[in-house]
């Protein structure tokens, strides 16, 4: 008799300990869930507050559209963007009078960045120089020409013997491929590789005028 009451105070000794534990643990996870819910909350705000810290940012000029190859741009085509300073091409534009009424050399995609070699013009080549677009008879031949390449610009004239050097020591600025399937423009319909040599500005109307109407090609220096 005496045991079994001695077992029974224990028995409830026991659950009540349990329950103490367990009173006192409770508070204790409950501030430990507070706690973790407040550093998330911490950490979303901040993910959302721009930082004082953020890198500088700078304008530059890109294509407000997808723009053929051979555009002539029009303050329409263009609008200027903020990027990150270290992802700003050299030569980049930055206002839209920079590229206003000057053609693009090749097609550009909405959001693209313009530099000043992306355009047709004497700007493109050093002083005193002029840029010329030229289709060689002999398309094959593009495949050999990168920018800074050295040519003669030559036209075969009626043999071989009277073949005419038309410029000599040019500069190879560009070569623009069409792409038929992206670009309806009036120079990717010819869909021949168009080459932009820079000649001295003296040569160059002769260049251009005899391009028109006759064969050309070039040689590589």
């Amino acid at each position: 008799m005496h045991s079994t009451r001695a077992r029974g105070r224990r028995e409830r000794f026991t659950r009540l300990e349990r329950l103490r534990s367990r009173l006192r643990g409770h508070p204790l996870i409950l501030l430990r869930r507070a706690l973790a819910a407040a550093l998330l909350l911490v950490a979303a705000v901040l993910a959302v507050t721009p930082g004082t810290d953020r890198e500088p940012r700078v304008p530059v000029l890109v294509a407000a559209r997808t723009l053929p190859l051979g555009s002539t741009l029009s303050e329409d085509d263009v609008r200027v963007a903020e990027v990150p300073a270290e992802l700003r091409p050299d030569g980049a534009l930055v206002t839209p009078d920079q590229a206003v009424d000057r053609r693009l050399v090749g097609a550009a995609r909405e959001g693209e960045p313009l530099t000043d070699l992306r355009f047709l013009d004497a700007r493109n080549g050093p002083p005193g120089s002029t840029t010329v677009p030229l289709r060689l008879t002999d398309a094959g031949m593009t495949r050999l020409l990168r920018s800074g390449t050295r040519v003669d610009v030559v036209t075969p004239g009626e043999g071989v013997r009277q073949a005419r050097v038309l410029a000599e020591n040019a500069t190879v600025v560009s070569v623009v491929t069409p792409e038929p399937d992206r670009d309806d423009s009036p120079l990717a319909r010819q869909n021949t590789p168009l080459v932009l040599v820079s000649v001295p500005d003296e040569q160059a109307p002769h260049v251009a005028a005899a391009a028109l109407g006759n064969p050309v090609t070039v040689t590589l220096r």
